[in-house]
C-alpha cells in the first residue's frame, strides 16, 4: 500500500467516526470541522453555518484555478449493517464504513493530498447534499468565487461524468367533497378518485416518453412516492395529497413537464408546487448546455481523467453549472454501494483518485 493511500485511509477512519447523518441533520461547526481545520496546513479556512445542519468549510491555499467540492453528510444507517457504521474496517480490497463510498472517501483523499503537496488548492466541504436542501452551495455561490472550473466528488468509479438527469420533487392536493359513499358520484366528488385518475394519466405520459434519449440515458424517470387522503371506505374523500418526483434528461424541458403533469386530468389540483428542484447537468438551454459539456470534456482530457457515460443520479454539480462554471463529477466508488448497508469503496479506486488529485494540484491547474 502506497503512502498516500495509507494516509487517505487514516483520514477516512477519522471522518467516518464523526456522525454526520442527514437526517437528523444534527451537524454543527465543531466535531468533523475541528478535525479538518487541524489537518489543512497553510489554508485559509472559513466555516459557515447556514442552519439546520447545513455547514460549509471553504479552505484555500494560494491562488488555485480549480475548486474541489465534496459533501460530508451521509444518509442514516439502516438496521442491516453488520458492524458499527462509524468504525472503518479495511480489508484487502475495500474500506467499509458509513459514507466511505458516498463520499467521505474522496474527502479523505483531498485532505491527504493537502498534506502531501504544497501546491495551490481550494476545497469546499458541505453537509446538506443528502437533504435535497442546497443552502450550502447557494450560500457559497452568493460570493461569486472566481474559479476556472469546479470538480464535484461523487461515486463515479474514477470517471469524469459530464451529464446527468435533473431531479424535481412535487407536492399537490386534490379537493372533493365529503359525503356518504352510497350515493351516486360525479368524477370530481372524490379527491382520491381524482388522484388515482391523475396517476394513471401520469404513468401513460411517462411511457410515451420512453423513446427519448440523451448520452446513453433513456426516457423519463418518474415515481409516485406518497398518496394520502380520505377517512374510511364508506365516505367520499374530501382531500387527497400526492407527492411525486421525476428525473428528466438534460434535453427535456422541466418547466413544460411540470405544467403537463399539473394539467393531465380535470379537475386540476387545487395546490401544486415543487418542494425541490435540481437542474440537469449541464444546465442551460440546448446550445448553452452543449457548450458547457464540451468545456468540461476538454478539462477532463487536459487532466487525463477518463470520461464516462451520463448517469441517472443527480449531483450538486448541476448547481455550479447553472451558475456558469465549467463542471464535472469525479470520484472513487460505485453508486451501487451508496446508501447501502456495509457501504464500501474499493481501495484501488480510492488510491487512483488520490494520486490523480495530487497530480492536478502539483501541476498548478
Amino acid at each position: 500500500m502506497d503512502t498516500l493511500l495509507k494516509e487517505t485511509l487514516d483520514h477516512l477512519r477519522a471522518l467516518v467516526s464523526y456522525d454526520t447523518r442527514n437526517p437528523p441533520r444534527e451537524i454543527g461547526t465543531g466535531g468533523i470541522f475541528d478535525y479538518l481545520r487541524a489537518n489543512l496546513p497553510g489554508f485559509d479556512v472559513q466555516v459557515t453555518d447556514f442552519g439546520a445542519g447545513a455547514v460549509n468549510l471553504y479552505a484555500v491555499r494560494g491562488t488555485p484555478k480549480v475548486l474541489f467540492n465534496v459533501h460530508l453528510d451521509t444518509v442514516p444507517d439502516s438496521p442491516h449493517w453488520t458492524q458499527d457504521p462509524h468504525a472503518l474496517v479495511v480489508t484487502e480490497d475495500r474500506a467499509i464504513g458509513l459514507g466511505a463510498c458516498d463520499i467521505k472517501g474522496a474527502a479523505a483523499a483531498l485532505v491527504a493530498v493537502a498534506n502531501a503537496s504544497q501546491g495551490d488548492m481550494a476545497l469546499l466541504l458541505s453537509t446538506d447534499e443528502e437533504a435535497n436542501d442546497a443552502r450550502c452551495i447557494d450560500g457559497f455561490l452568493k460570493g461569486k468565487p472566481a474559479y476556472d472550473a469546479i470538480i464535484v466528488a461523487e461515486p463515479t468509479q474514477g470517471e469524469a461524468v459530464l451529464a446527468h438527469r435533473g431531479i424535481h420533487s412535487v407536492q399537490m392536493r386534490f379537493k372533493g367533497r365529503a359525503a356518504h359513499a352510497s350515493g351516486q358520484q360525479t368524477p370530481s366528488d372524490s379527491a382520491l378518485h381524482q388522484g388515482i385518475r391523475w396517476g394513471a394519466a401520469a404513468l401513460d405520459h411517462v411511457q410515451a416518453l420512453s423513446h427519448e434519449r440523451f448520452g446513453g440515458l433513456t426516457g423519463l424517470r418518474f415515481n409516485i412516492g406518497k398518496v394520502e387522503g380520505g377517512i374510511k371506505a364508506n365516505m367520499i374523500a374530501p382531500t387527497a395529497d400526492i407527492r411525486f418526483g421525476f428525473r428528466p434528461l438534460p434535453s427535456m424541458d422541466a418547466d413544460a413537464l411540470l405544467e403537463t403533469f399539473r394539467t393531465l386530468v380535470e379537475p386540476y389540483p387545487v395546490e401544486y408546487g415543487e418542494t425541490f428542484r435540481g437542474d440537469s447537468l449541464p444546465a442551460g438551454d440546448t446550445a448553452t448546455a452543449e457548450a458547457r459539456r464540451l468545456a468540461a470534456r476538454d478539462l477532463a482530457d487536459e487532466l487525463e481523467i477518463p470520461v464516462g457515460n451520463a448517469v441517472d443520479f443527480w449531483t450538486e454539480a448541476a448547481l455550479f453549472s447553472k451558475a456558469g462554471y465549467t463542471c464535472f463529477v469525479y470520484g472513487p466508488g460505485d453508486i451501487a454501494q451508496a446508501h447501502t448497508a456495509d457501504e464500501w469503496v474499493a481501495l484501488d479506486q480510492l488510491g487512483t483518485y488520490a494520486q490523480t488529485i495530487l497530480r492536478i494540484v502539483d501541476r498548478g491547474i
